[in-house]
């Protein structure tokens, strides 16, 4: 529950530094900045929620593949809401960047999105095994 909330205040923080950077730099068109608020609140916010309601009753500490899930998920959703952010303030500020830091915001914004593959579906499989037994 508490990393829920912590989700929930930074989901919150981002949209409105979201609303308030674009209307701050009158822009009015589609960037990065906007989706970060949905992520952090799905994928940080929901997703703690419900893997609350299932702690509850079910011992998911003892699964490996939840251990997985929470070392990478605090890594991997965090970076791609950061890359993200990154990405939309470029995007707002309309700066010409170089091939190279292009491909690198890409590239780390590609490696975090694995990362939050690879810790859905260890939460999958944790959850699995839990309901299974």
């Amino acid at each position: 529950m508490n990393l829920s909330l912590i989700y929930a205040i930074v989901a919150l923080v981002s949209g409105v530094f979201f609303r308030e950077f674009t209307k701050l730099n009158g822009f009015t068109g589609v960037t990065s900045l906007g989706k970060v608020h949905t992520h952090l609140f799905m994928l940080g916010f929901f997703l703690f929620i419900i893997v609350a309601l299932f702690a509850q009753n079910h011992d998911l500490e003892d699964q490996k593949s939840f251990r997985l899930f929470m070392r990478v998920h605090n890594i991997g959703l965090p970076l791609v809401a950061l890359t993200m952010t990154v990405r939309g303030v470029t995007q707002v500020l309309d700066m010409d960047l170089s091939r190279g830091l292009n491909a690198s915001i890409s590239g780390v914004a590609g490696i975090s999105h694995i990362l939050v593959a690879i810790e859905i579906i260890s939460l999958l499989l944790a959850l699995k095994k839990v309901v299974k037994d």
